[in-house]
């Protein structure tokens, strides 16, 4: 018997029936009690009969059902401060504190082969517009009786967020433990009984449907609903696809329109052909596909042919690079390079109706790179080398559309990497963007800042980490200001 239900007590508070698995980590256990009391694992002291829980296994720790266990220790904002700050040197920093005195983001624990969820968390945790419906998210963790999936994810995504803007390392025990119990096979175990590497594209899709259940469309700017949506990541993650389906071998059969949904652009790779992301994509755009000709009333051959019709704010592109080999039983992985850009514009991918509506604000674009180009010069030959004009952000979105893109412009703002032979091994990492030229590696609990051209080496190639899953933002267009004029309005 693995499971049993005892009674917690903490100072004086009681807990009955407390669900406990055995088979699983004592660490998930204290995660249960961290949602119940808000005292952080790490300042957990759990003890029954005198004898203390220890993190990586239950041998002296004998339960039955019934038994009464206590908790010592307190929340963090119970814990008296020290008056004064020592004085810290950064020699003499640790990672944590580094990391917090660069202003760096908070690192995650690796709880044993969880790199590919702790790299998730950390790519779209740049998104700002889902840090803040989550927050808006009103739901709780739910462990007891069962879990509920789309709202105790959404839930424990959120509350490791506000963790995480404390700056400090955190175990991310609670988002696993509910990803454990809503999808088993991320809990599956090894031989030699830790948890197994399981493939972060797998654990990103996962994560984004659970939160498209549960976070509801945003609002127009006016205040009215979005009614194209019932979903936040249908409207800033979700793109469409204009769809024509043409039988190559019936001249009678008409050509079938169809409309397809996407959360992902795939980028396949080839040994030989892809050189660039681009054309990966492009080529996917018009393929050869079989399948039952109502006409012929057989198999035959169709050419599908796709265009973007609406661009997503968040354009999330996943490089197709495992494939499965069944000699060895693996996802193995294609190290080929393929070259991705920091900025990349999609124009080519879309329909010619949604490309004469990106023109107006792609026009505005160049307007302002031309109105910068000027500015730098005269401002050169006044001998100070600075613009006289300054930006101001207009929407990335069509008026209609809130969460689209309304130019094809994308920056990217994080990259999922992988190092390693197949996707059920090696290693994964995130690579996110602060400002301008300074990147993040996020590589579990190790955060430390890297510069653009570390991203561009990403591109595989060897066996080096090699990008898996990008994630590209919008592009924000600076409208010029004319500093002279600035803060005068018509009257």
């Amino acid at each position: 018997m693995s499971t049993f239900k005892v009674k917690v007590k903490w100072g004086k508070e009681t807990y009955p029936d407390i669900e406990v698995n055995t088979a699983e980590s004592p660490l998930l256990f204290k995660a249960q009690l961290f949602a119940l009391t808000g005292v952080q694992p790490e300042r957990q002291k759990v003890m029954l009969k005198g004898v203390t829980l220890k993190d990586t296994d239950w041998d002296n720790f004998k339960l039955k059902d019934g038994a009464a266990v206590l908790l010592m220790g307190s929340k963090e904002e119970d814990v008296p401060k020290e008056p004064v700050e020592k004085t810290l040197f950064v020699e003499d920093m640790n990672e944590s504190e580094l990391a917090t005195a660069l202003d760096l983001p908070a690192g995650l624990t690796n709880l044993g082969n969880t790199c590919y969820m702790n790299a998730t968390v950390q790519c779209l945790k740049t998104v700002p517009e889902l840090r803040e419906a989550l927050q808006s998210f009103s739901g709780g963790v739910t462990t007891a009786g069962g879990v509920i999936p789309a709202q105790s994810i959404t839930a424990a995504l959120r509350d490791l967020y506000s963790s995480m803007d404390k700056g400090s390392t955190i175990p991310p025990i609670v988002l696993l433990q509910v990803l454990h119990m809503a999808f088993p096979r991320f809990a599956e175990k090894s031989q030699h009984g830790g948890f197994q590497q399981q493939d972060a594209n797998e654990c990103w899709t996962e994560l984004v449907r659970m939160l498209q259940q549960k976070l509801p469309a945003k609002n127009n700017e006016d205040g009215t609903e979005a009614q194209k949506f019932k979903s936040f990541i249908d409207q800033y993650f979700g793109g469409t696809f204009d769809v024509e389906w043409k039988c190559n071998e019936s001249e009678e059969e008409p050509i079938n329109k169809c409309k397809e949904q996407f959360l992902q652009l795939s980028c396949f790779v080839s040994q030989t052909t892809v050189r660039y992301m681009h054309l990966g994509l492009k080529s996917r755009m018009q393929e050869q596909v079989t399948k039952m000709s109502p006409i012929l009333n057989r198999d035959a051959v169709y050419t599908k042919t796709s265009k973007i019709s609406r661009l997503p704010a968040y354009l999330t592109i996943q490089f197709v690079r495992f494939y499965y080999k069944e000699k060895e039983s693996i996802n193995a992985k294609i190290l080929k390079d393929v070259k991705f850009p920091l900025d990349y514009d999609a124009f080519d991918l879309c329909s010619p109706e949604l490309q004469d509506k990106l023109t107006p604000m792609r026009t505005k674009f160049k307007q302002w790179e031309d109105a910068q180009v000027e500015a730098s010069t005269k401002g050169k030959s006044k001998g100070d080398g600075k613009p006289k004009t300054k930006g101001k952000a207009l929407p990335y979105w069509f008026e209609d559309d809130l969460g689209s893109n309304n130019s094809g412009y994308y920056t990217l703002q994080a990259v999922l990497t992988h190092k390693g032979r197949s996707s059920s091994s090696g290693h994964y990492v995130a690579w996110v963007k602060q400002s301008n030229d300074i990147w993040i590696k996020c590589d579990d609990d190790n955060v430390s800042a890297v510069s653009s051209d570390d991203i561009v080496k990403l591109s595989g190639g060897g066996d080096w980490h090699c990008a898996y899953v990008l994630l590209y933002g919008p592009r924000i267009l600076e409208e010029p200001v004319d500093e002279a004029n600035e803060g005068v309005t018509d009257q």
